[in-house]
Parts: structure tokens; sequence; C-alpha cells
């Protein structure tokens, strides 16, 4: 994934670093930051291990393709987030300042609320005002979603982009799952149909769990995907060379027809500042 040319304008956000990571990964899924795909859903899923690195990749892409990103981060601080950014090529900071990057800090929003601290001057509810009251309704989190995806007329992003880690927390958190399947409608709708821009989530799943509210979320989630990324830990436990098993499965249809999904299966290797994928059993080390 290069970076974009200089006049661009997520051109100041690059660092002089080589290749940024997910190259191949962008190859797989024919996908270049020139030409970002519009109206969107995507899922990333992860199964007996952490699929966040898939989250950095399209931080650090629609970053870099001039879109305007709001990162709901429910999971991890903003210093996380930038620190890996930057080995990716982004900065993080200079995307917030010059108003590219929108990034709601879940954990401090959690703790301004549990200790009862203002969470925004303007006097406008916490996005995650759900905590606090008797229903589980997100639409304060729709809400700052929809003003700061909306378009001002100075804006010149490619388009709005919503990318949220990840979604379980609202669940650990409080929220029903029909809530939470309302919300994700209500930011489709929004964000992939009007803004036609893009959706990205992050969902953990078990399949040997009992936690029949998250199965419920990434069973639907799944009907109403464009496109998943499903990260999966091996049956056979650790092994230093593959470090996991990713399906990429492209919707070809989300309509009830007789059209199957694509689905491509690869395994994978995480390093600092790349990720390679190979054929199941053909690994470099291995061969």
């Amino acid at each position: 994934m290069r970076g974009a040319a200089p006049s661009t304008p997520a051109a100041s956000t690059f660092f002089p670093l080589p290749l940024a990571m997910f190259v191949e990964l962008n190859e797989l899924l024919d996908a270049s930051p020139e030409r970002p795909d519009t109206g969107k859903f995507t899922l990333l899923r992860d199964t007996r291990t952490d699929g966040s690195f898939l989250v950095h990749h399209f931080l650090s892409f629609y970053l870099k393709a001039g879109c305007k990103v709001c990162f709901v981060a429910l999971l991890q601080s903003f210093s996380h987030y930038n620190v890996v950014a930057q080995k990716l090529g982004v900065n993080l900071t200079a995307a917030k300042e010059r108003g590219q990057l929108v990034f709601l800090e879940g954990l401090k929003s959690c703790l301004d609320l549990v200790f009862g601290e203002k969470e925004e001057q303007s006097g406008q509810p916490s996005p995650l005002q759900f905590m606090s009251e008797s229903s589980s309704n997100l639409k304060a989190m729709f809400d700052f979603i929809r003003t700061s995806l909306t378009p001002a007329d100075s804006d010149s992003w490619k388009g709005p982009v919503l990318l949220v880690d990840d979604l379980s927390v609202l669940l650990s958190l409080g929220a029903t799952p029909v809530a939470v399947m309302d919300f994700i409608h209500y930011c489709r709708v929004v964000v992939c149909s009007q803004l036609q821009g893009n959706v990205v989530v992050l969902v953990h799943s078990n399949e040997d769990s009992e936690d029949e509210e998250n199965d419920l979320v990434v069973t639907s989630l799944c009907h109403h995907s464009d496109l998943i990324l499903w990260a999966e830990g091996l049956t056979t436990g650790f092994c230093k060379d593959v470090h996991g098993q990713i399906k990429i499965i492209k919707r070809l249809s989300l309509q009830l027809t007789a059209e199957e999904d694509r689905v491509q299966i690869y395994q994978y290797k995480i390093q600092d500042r790349n990720v390679t994928f190979f054929a199941p059993g053909l690994s470099p080390a291995v061969l």
C-alpha cells in the first residue's frame, strides 16, 4: 500500500517509511487507497486469535486514501493506535488536528461517566450515555457519528468511513443485542447509503462459547456484510511461523438468491511492519 501523491488531503500524514503493512492483503482484496470502494459494509471477525491487525490496516488504508474517518475505539487508548499507525506510515495526531480523523476514546469516555465528569464541554451527551441510563439506547453514539461524518461545505475528503473496534465491547458495557443491531442498521443507512461511505467493524466470536447475545449479533452482521474477513487461530495451537488463518468472504449478493459467497482461505504471519499471506500448508518457513 503505497503513499498517495503529495497533492491529496492525506499526504501530510505519511512518514518516510518503506512500503506500509498489508500490501498483500490489498492485493487479495483488489483494493487500493487510490480507488477506495464506496457504500460497503465490512465485517472483521476473529475467533481464537486477535484480529486487531485488521483494524490497524483499515485505519491506515482509509486515512491514506484521503477519507474522513470516525474511529470508535472501545478497546484501546489513542496512544496505542497512534504508535501502531506510525509504524504503518500514518500520523493520527496530525490527522486529528486537520479534521480528517474523529477519534472517540471509549476507555476515557467510560471513566468520565463512572466518575461523573463531563464528557464534552459543549454540553452534548456522551456517546456512551447508555451506560448511565436504564435503557441501552445507542442514539447518542449514532448522533455523534452522524455529526462527525456529515460533510461540511469546506470538506475535501473522498468519503466518510466509520471504523469500530470492537463492537463486542458494547454488549459488555450493557447494551442489548437489539440495540447494537439497530445501531449498526442506522449507521449503514446513513454512512453507506446516504453518504456513500464505508463502515468497518470488528467483533469477537467464539464457536465454543455460550454467549448467545454475542452470537446473535455476529450472525446478524454476517448476513448484512458485503465483505467478511474472518481471522482464526490455528486448531493445532501456537506456531511461530504461522500465526493464523484468514477467510476472505465476498458476498456476491445480499439478497436471497442462488448466488454463493466467494470464499478464499489463506494463512498468515504477522511481522513488525508487515503481514504475509500464503496458501494453507505453503509457509515459506516450511518450504
